[in-house]
């Protein structure tokens, strides 16, 4: 029998602004999928003098089991 246990992460990340949100959006779905599959995720600080933008997500990870 195949068991599959998910994992959850906390994840943090510093991604740069984009020029529009859909193209920032896709940044940092692509870097938080570096992880796992991103459950959620917010941005919590702009740096406006870096251009960066501070993320916090969650994101899942598949451990199986036989």
């Amino acid at each position: 029998m195949n068991l599959t246990a998910m994992t959850t992460h906390f994840i943090t990340a510093e991604i740069n602004l984009q020029e529009s949100p859909l193209k920032l959006k896709k940044e940092i779905e692509a870097e938080l999928e570096k992880q796992g599959e991103p459950l959620r995720w917010a941005i919590t600080e702009v740096d406006t003098e870096k251009q960066t933008a501070h993320i916090e997500g969650i994101v899942t990870t598949a451990d199986s089991h036989k």
